[in-house]
């Protein structure tokens, strides 16, 4: 016959085995859930991404921790500078890490797409994007964004559309340029995570951004449609249509 400690050692077994179960499950069917629910949204190729007037970038460091240039950062950089190019965005958010004078993900991501002839007309940095929830919050809240081409890697889209999703912005995902490194597979470990923490952001303890701001909408300037070459026979009536448009009223102004 057990005695009676090892009866009571034998449920508490039983208990913690039955709780780490129920919680593993919970924590597969977080992921699943936001896995499903956004999978239809993705572009996992750049010739593929939608066109759409703003496109939010989310931050991270230039650099890996052993010093080498970040293939993360490199492949976000490298997408938004193709869409803008392409005349598939309009406008860029730029939203990153600023929590110390010496680090700065957005003005890095700003010279590095003034690098690649991104104009400063199409780009507006974000200082507080101190986290995906605050990005998409502050996007929604700060810059009036209700709807956004998201720009990071594959395994970072499904968690930000389901943030979008929950804070009302139209989104779709746009998948950055990927190449391996040592740090994808601790990435994408932490993703799982994140996602399942995600839930509880949003569902039962209800975060806030850290900071938030007065309204101030982003200034999108369209830009003009690229040109065909033109041959010198229809030189003469381009050059007067374009005196004729010298005439219009200021209505047709783009604004």
């Amino acid at each position: 016959m057990p005695s009676l400690p090892w009866k009571t050692f034998r449920i508490l077994l039983m208990w913690l085995g039955g709780g780490t179960l129920l919680a593993l499950l919970l924590f597969l069917a977080a992921n699943l859930w936001v896995l499903t629910s956004t999978r239809g949204r993705i572009d996992l190729e750049l010739v593929q991404c939608q066109p759409e007037r703003v496109g939010i970038v989310f931050g991270t460091s230039h650099w890996t921790r052993s010093g080498a240039r970040n293939p993360h950062f490199e492949g976000r950089m490298q997408a938004a500078a193709s869409l803008v190019h392409d005349g598939r965005v309009l406008h860029l958010l730029l939203s990153g890490d600023n929590s110390t004078r010496y680090y700065n993900e957005p003005v890095t991501m700003w010279r590095d797409l003034r690098s690649r002839e991104v104009p400063d007309t199409a780009m507006t940095l974000d200082y507080a994007g101190f986290s995906t929830f605050d990005t998409l919050a502050r996007a929604r809240d700060v810059f009036a964004v209700k709807r956004a081409l998201l720009v990071t890697q594959s395994w970072h889209l499904p968690r930000a559309l389901f943030i979008a999703d929950a804070l009302g912005i139209e989104a779709r995902g746009c998948a950055a340029p990927e190449r391996p490194s040592d740090s994808t597979l601790r990435l994408r470990a932490r993703e799982w995570i994140a996602r399942a923490a995600t839930l509880g952001d949003i569902y039962l303890w209800g975060r806030e951004p850290h900071f938030l701001g007065p309204l101030e909408p982003l200034q999108i300037t369209p830009r003009p449609p690229r040109r065909d070459p033109v041959s010198a026979s229809d030189a003469a009536s381009a050059d007067d249509t374009a005196r004729e448009s010298a005439h219009d009223s200021s209505a047709s102004t783009p604004r």
